[in-house]
């Protein structure tokens, strides 16, 4: 269940791709159509005999042996199946992020460039474009908070432009409290670490103080030293952009938002469950301690449609059935911009949320922490990330609303 199964990227290499979301181990392999029915054989109760018989099947041959011990190997070598490999590679890996010092880039070189005058080039070029013309946020001055996409810089530049560009220079000494999506963290639960983050601009100070009192507000709603942020990037993504806005030593309190999925699939609120109980009373109590001196990120995508997140269509922005995830989409923005946390749970607790936002829990978890707060659409796009598959992202910027319009 740790795997990622996706169509293969390749067209002149057709077949079932496979990683390692967790970056325990760094091979991708891509499977032949044939022997993709073979991966059910490795289930734990199939046996070797079980394999060789489908392989029998599906190749047409009877002389199996060689096709089957290799394929064995490239899986465990891999580290792609449950064994004593696996474990290896997985008690390594862990060992090795607690004892760094720093969280280093995870993503620099493949997301956006390794280099640093390459990345603010990179960055200056994805966030020259008219500003968003902003009514209310910035003309009442009591900006506290911004919503930006996670896909790539490249596929979401204008909605970054957008969210990033209402950022002021008094902003900068507030501490960053980045609200961000764990694709892969435990449910109900919320990732933390003490490490400074690292990109090629430079290093970001980690607020240690304020993670420390979260951590012992709600100690059994938080991962300490989460794994997740090695390999994640849904945090890293956000400081490139906040360090070219303001400058690279910023401040920030990273949180990893697991899914909700007691309450997306059980009924109920989130806060229904103990541990989410506690994070989001915690995290609430810090806002109100702290006040003006933090400022929200919420590092958040949204729909996710199409073949690469099995749907049985193929999607294009824009076209055919994500215009009505686009229509779907503006309702639940509605209900962010309005802080009506109860409204915007229920509409992505509908078909347990089949518009598959990954944004979702970080959302809520803004919404119940600042109940105060007015939202503003900067920008709404969908994009295709391969030529079947479809994610769509927005802009936004967060301010405290008027008393008398709280939302309970």
């Amino acid at each position: 269940m740790n795997l990622d199964f996706m169509p293969s990227p390749a067209s002149d290499q057709p077949g079932l791709f496979i990683r390692d979301p967790y970056h325990f181990s760094d091979a991708m392999l891509i499977v032949p159509p044939p022997l993709v029915e073979c991966l059910e054989c490795f289930d734990g109760c199939h046996s070797e005999l079980d394999l060789r018989e489908t392989l029998v099947r599906v190749t047409g041959k009877l002389e199996v042996g060689e096709v089957e011990l290799n394929l064995i190997e490239t899986l465990d070598q891999a580290g792609f199946l449950e064994n004593q490999t696996f474990a290896a590679m997985q008690v390594e890996r862990r060992r090795e992020f607690a004892a760094q010092p720093v969280r280093e880039p995870a993503h620099a070189g493949s997301a956006y460039p390794e280099e640093p005058e390459a990345l603010r080039a990179a960055i200056t070029q994805w966030r020259t474009g008219p500003e968003p013309q902003t009514n209310t946020v910035r003309a009442n001055g009591g900006l506290m908070g911004i919503a930006a996409p996670h896909v790539s810089p490249s596929g979401g530049w204008q909605s970054y432009q957008a969210a990033y560009s209402v950022l002021q220079p008094e902003h900068k000494e507030r501490t960053f409290v980045i609200l961000a999506t764990s694709h892969y963290g435990e449910p109900e639960k919320f990732g933390l670490t003490r490490k400074p983050f690292r990109t090629p601009m430079g290093d970001v100070t980690n607020d240690t103080r304020l993670v420390d009192w979260l951590a012992q507000r709600a100690p059994a709603a938080v991962e300490m030293e989460d794994f997740c942020h090695s390999f994640e990037h849904t945090v890293e993504l956000q400081l490139i952009f906040l360090q070219h806005a303001l400058g690279a030593n910023v401040r920030i309190l990273p949180i990893l938002c697991g899914p909700f999925l007691r309450s997306l699939y059980q009924g109920g609120k989130p806060e229904d469950d103990d541990k989410v109980k506690a994070f989001l009373e915690a995290l609430g109590e810090l806002r109100e301690r702290e006040g003006d001196n933090l400022f929200w990120i919420l590092g958040v995508d949204m729909a996710h449609m199409g073949a690469r997140y099995q749907d049985r269509f193929s999607a294009k922005a824009n076209e055919g059935p994500m215009a009505a995830v686009g229509a779907r989409d503006q309702r639940r923005i509605e209900t962010i911009n309005a802080c009506d946390a109860q409204g915007f749970w229920d509409l992505v607790q509908q078909n347990h949320d089949d518009l598959k936002w990954c944004g979702s829990s970080p959302f809520y978890t803004f919404l119940k922490t600042a109940p105060d707060a007015r939202g503003e659409l900067l920008r709404y796009e969908q994009w295709n990330i391969d030529e079947r598959s479809v994610v769509s992202f927005a802009g936004m910027a967060f301010s405290k609303g008027p008393v008398n319009e709280r939302h309970e």
